[in-house]
């Protein structure tokens, strides 16, 4: 250890202990180590929270710095600067002297600096014949070199604290959104449940939450929030579960449908031995009457063919027990929807149903009122419902309140599927004229 550079402070500036372990340890740096001035000066400014300096004091450091010659920080050299309190307000912005003052005792006192001071206190340096300098008075930055490895670490540590910090934050951000929005929507759904003490307790959390938080505040909340949406999500997912319809097996036998149109009389056989009843031999040259006019329904069908589309299919006046139009037709008059089946296409009836749904969500449509319009037309005229829907979803300011109005209609015996569907396939047969 080289002593000889033990030095006291001028005048009425006292030493202290500390001051002197801060010497010392920079008498003991190795002769290769160096550091680049600028890269040291970023590794500081991360680690201002753990060092307790202000940014004012990093100010008055990088001028400081700024008036050392070299780029790099090296054991071989001297390391002392010497600019005036006034050469030093210049290249701090202007800083007053006397806070110049005060903010160097901060970071002699922090331990990044070390003071040499003159036998008159001044800061100045002896030059030799040739111009090169042989002793300064001034200001040492050797404790910026023996602690470039601790400054380092700490600045990798805060910013590890900083990273740690936005991820809980954006845990946090979605949690909360997450429990907001799905008590919403159980209230506007009318879930049943208390779902005001949940809304209640949401409140209760963040009531007392400050603007600028702790890791450790927001960690307690996000404790909080995630175990208060857990409970959200189990009352919701028994909720779903009580209200799913009891008809899975007809409509799972449903689905397994393909697009022939004549496949709708063997599916009606086996309802009828289902029931009980005695279905009739099947001929199979026999062929329903409205399968024969779906079959001869063209685009360019005259104006009578709206009037005896009703009647074509064989529905009830009330919409109740609608038979399903062939898939074929449905999808030559909603072609968007096969965007949405598994692999862009839509192959039968279990395709169309499940491309509705997500269509249906994209819409706005809610749960209740797709269930609703299900258990009206049945669950492939709703699917092809929501499919006519996606067509004109343009003209349609709400997809939601639409389907509603038509199940509402078609309990009164006002609505029929056979027109809406056959307008669709018109309107595209005259754009493909129109296109040609």
């Amino acid at each position: 250890m080289q002593l000889n550079h033990i030095t006291t402070p001028f005048g009425r500036r006292t030493m202290t202990y500390a001051m002197l372990a801060d010497q010392m340890t920079a008498a003991e740096i190795d002769d290769d180590a160096s550091v680049d001035k600028w890269k040291i000066y970023q590794a500081l400014c991360e680690a201002r929270p753990r060092l307790g300096i202000t940014d004012r004091a990093l100010a008055v450091l990088s001028a400081l710095i700024s008036f050392y010659p070299k780029a790099e920080l090296a054991a071989g050299d001297s390391l002392i600067v010497f600019p005036s309190n006034a050469q030093l307000s210049r290249r701090a912005n202007g800083m007053a002297e006397q806070t110049i003052r005060r903010h160097l005792t901060v970071l002699v006192s922090a331990g990044l600096l070390t003071r040499k001071d003159s036998a008159n206190g001044k800061r100045f340096a002896r030059r030799s014949r040739a111009g090169e300098i042989d002793e300064a008075f001034g200001f040492s930055l050797k404790p910026l070199l023996a602690r470039a490895e601790e400054i380092k670490r700490l600045a990798s540590e805060v910013e590890a604290e900083r990273l740690h910090m936005r991820r809980m934050k954006e845990r946090l951000t979605i949690c909360r959104r997450d429990a907001i929005k799905l008590i919403e929507t159980a209230l506007e759904e009318g879930a049943a449940g208390d779902w005001l003490s949940f809304q209640e307790e949401y409140r209760a959390i963040f009531a007392n939450y400050p603007r600028k938080p702790s890791l450790e505040v927001v960690i307690a909340a996000l404790d909080e929030i995630e175990f208060l949406r857990k409970n959200i999500l189990n009352q919701l997912e028994t909720q779903i579960k009580a209200t799913k319809p009891s008809g899975n097996a007809p409509e799972n036998e449903r689905h397994k449908q393909n697009s022939n149109p004549d496949s709708l009389i063997e599916s009606e056989l086996r309802l009828k031995e289902k029931r009980g009843e005695n279905p009739e031999p099947l001929d199979p040259n026999h062929v329903e009457p409205a399968v024969k006019e779906i079959k001869s329904a063209s685009p360019g069908m005259g104006q009578g063919g709206n009037a005896g589309q009703s009647r074509l299919q064989g529905e009830s006046p009330s919409g109740f027990g609608q038979k399903p139009f062939p898939l074929g037709m449905v999808l030559s008059a909603c072609r968007e929807i096969c965007d949405y089946g598994p692999g862009g296409a839509i192959t039968n009836w279990r395709d169309l149903m499940g491309a509705a749904v997500v269509v249906r969500s994209m819409l706005g449509v809610s749960p209740s009122a797709y269930e609703e319009a299900c258990a009206i037309f049945g669950p492939e005229n709703a699917a092809t419902i929501i499919a006519c829907i996606l067509e004109r979803a343009g003209h349609i300011n709400s997809a939601g309140g639409y389907l509603r109005d038509l199940t509402s209609r078609a309990e009164r015996g006002e609505f029929s599927l056979g027109p809406m569907l056959m307008a669709q396939i018109r309107a595209n047969g005259s754009g493909e004229r129109r296109a040609g």
